[in-house]
């Protein structure tokens, strides 16, 4: 998904609780605090980029670099609308794992360096084909229970043959947990990312296998 957009060396980081992006997913975000107006200003006026970042575990909101996680995804925002107070609703899409190397500054909000991370196969292209033949069953099984999914969603995962973007966009839709959502999110073994995925699929109520 990058290979038409130059990322920057250095982005604003918002660091949220029990959220956190994906590549090629859609995140829709509401912003309303100060300082994440003035983060989103910044962005706009530079790359329109910034990444999402899961905070750690009991650390509700962050007072420090130290209280986020420092693997994320750097995201472009696709639509952004202000609103009559200052609030701006925008839909965030994303890019690129990224991992954090260090800080221009930590407040009012967080500007890292960045550091792409590649995924790797981890396994023969035909294992790799079969563990995303199991999560698209998954897929199926959660529609043949009737559930609704978004347009775009659906569109894409009926007719997916790129097993990346499909762990991608599984993880997003269908994980809840956030720590496991960041341990698929830091998986960079695409064969172990799609094992993870099966499991936690399974663990968090999916549909039995017939």
């Amino acid at each position: 998904m990058t290979d038409s957009i130059d990322l920057p060396a250095a982005v604003p980081v918002m660091p949220l609780p029990g959220a956190l992006l994906f590549p090629h997913a859609l995140l829709p975000l509401y912003i309303f605090e100060m300082r994440y107006r003035a983060m989103l200003q910044h962005a706009l006026s530079a790359h329109r980029m910034f990444c999402v970042t899961l905070t750690k575990p009991n650390c509700g909101q962050w007072n420090s670099v130290d209280d986020f996680c420092d693997v994320a995804t750097i995201g472009l925002i696709r639509a952004c609308v202000g609103r009559g107070d200052g609030t701006s609703n925008l839909i965030l899409q994303g890019l690129q794992r990224v991992r954090f190397t260090g800080f221009d500054q930590d407040h009012p909000f967080p500007i890292a360096h960045i550091e792409q991370l590649n995924s790797s196969t981890g396994a023969p292209h035909d294992e790799i084909d079969e563990l995303a033949r199991d999560v698209l069953e998954f897929y199926a099984r959660f529609k043949g229970t009737g559930r609704q999914f978004p347009e775009t969603v659906d569109r894409y995962l009926s007719d997916l043959r790129d097993p990346e973007m499909l762990a991608d966009l599984m993880a997003a839709t269908f994980i809840s947990d956030a720590a496991r959502r960041q341990e698929l999110l830091e998986e960079l073994s695409l064969a172990e990312r799609l094992r993870l995925l099966v499991q936690f699929l399974r663990e968090e109520g999916g549909p039995a296998a017939a």
